[in-house]
């Protein structure tokens, strides 16, 4: 198939990634190119140049001193999204189409009020909960295309707005394998205030179990503020570290900690954990229920730290082989592409789905 991927412009596809959207955006182009379909991405400048990308002119435009001057005037990062993405779609829209099928991931609202203007189908994979902005566009375009939610909790939120599909997000089991554990806890993502990671410090303080954080300091004001001070007597953080190096972190760790402060629409940090064999420690929130079942960890009260430190001491029994073959069963890329796969034929292909 001839697929086009559309991509959120604010970060890079590139390692080491800015966040679990990247991420993913980076494993589904990979593995759909591997499988010999012709796939072009469009995504931020700076992109990883082995994959099939074109870079959205984000950077090539800005509005003129007056139209910044008007008291009204948005962001100027806004405007520049705002740009790339109209750029894009008038481009898609304006001439002969080489897709077959376009993948918008972009979480922008104009590929899906556009959708209508492109004669190849458009799927939308819903990565967050409602947002004005896309909620806005999907009523006002005539075809707004499929859309596909990340777990049945972000479906069931967006229910009132778009039925969608669920297609629950993979991550390489090649690339994260099993290891023997053992090692300290570990918290992975991006530090800012609605993943809580002050708070998986303080429980495994509690729990009197080691800690190593590790991803980008997406916040700068927060971690200063609750994070730094936390640090030494057993918490440590290992830098912003590239997929490989993650990989090699979980597969040592005897448990990961996970500490939503918000409903995280899938949590691929725990994916990745459990496919390296090392059970979950958890808010049972967003997602994370759908996640993590009984044996690949143990979930607690949202925002109760005390609760966590148990979950903490009750995960690392969690049999490792266990935990891996749940991975491999629910949250490999395989399964995820496969499903991908499917609906874009059924797309292409209505009568014959």
């Amino acid at each position: 198939m001839r697929i086009c991927v559309i991509a959120s412009s604010r970060f890079p596809i590139a390692e080491p990634f800015a966040g679990g959207l990247e991420a993913w955006t980076h494993a589904l182009v990979s593995q759909l190119h591997q499988r010999g379909h012709d796939v072009t991405l469009f995504a931020g400048p700076g992109s990883d140049p082995a994959l099939p990308v074109t870079t959205l002119p984000v950077p090539e435009w800005s509005p003129s001193a007056s139209a910044v001057a008007d008291v009204h005037a948005p962001p100027v990062v806004f405007m520049h999204e705002h740009h790339a993405y109209l750029g894009l779609m008038l481009g898609l829209g304006r001439r002969e189409t080489p897709f077959d099928v376009v993948h918008n991931s972009s979480l922008h609202h104009l590929p899906v009020a556009m959708a209508s203007a492109l004669t190849p189908p458009m799927v939308t994979t819903l990565h967050t909960p409602p947002v004005p902005w896309l909620e806005s566009a999907i009523a006002i375009t005539e075809r707004p295309g499929a859309f596909v939610a990340v777990s049945d909790g972000t479906a069931r939120a967006w229910a009132p707005v778009v039925p969608a599909t669920v297609i629950r997000n993979g991550v390489d089991t090649q690339q994260f394998l099993p290891g023997p554990g053992g090692g300290p806890a570990v918290w992975t993502g991006r530090m800012v205030r609605e993943k809580a990671p002050h708070e998986a410090m303080d429980a495994a303080r509690a729990a009197g179990v080691k800690l190593v954080l590790a991803g980008p300091l997406s916040d700068p004001a927060y971690v200063a503020a609750e994070v730094e001070p936390r640090l030494g007597d057993g918490c440590t953080y290992a830098g912003h570290l590239r997929r490989g190096e993650l990989a090699r972190l979980l597969a040592t760790a005897s448990v990961a900690v996970v500490t939503p402060a918000w409903d995280e629409p899938y949590g691929l940090v725990a994916a990745e954990a459990m496919a390296c064999g090392t059970p979950v420690a958890a808010y049972a929130r967003g997602a994370l229920p759908e996640l993590v079942p009984e044996g690949a960890g143990v979930l607690g009260v949202p925002g109760d730290v005390a609760a966590l430190a148990v979950a903490i001491r009750r995960a690392m029994d969690c049999d490792r082989a266990s935990v891996r073959a749940h991975a491999e069963r629910h949250c490999s890329l395989d399964r995820m592409v496969d499903d991908y796969e499917r609906l874009y034929a059924a797309l292409i292909q209505p009568e014959a789905a």
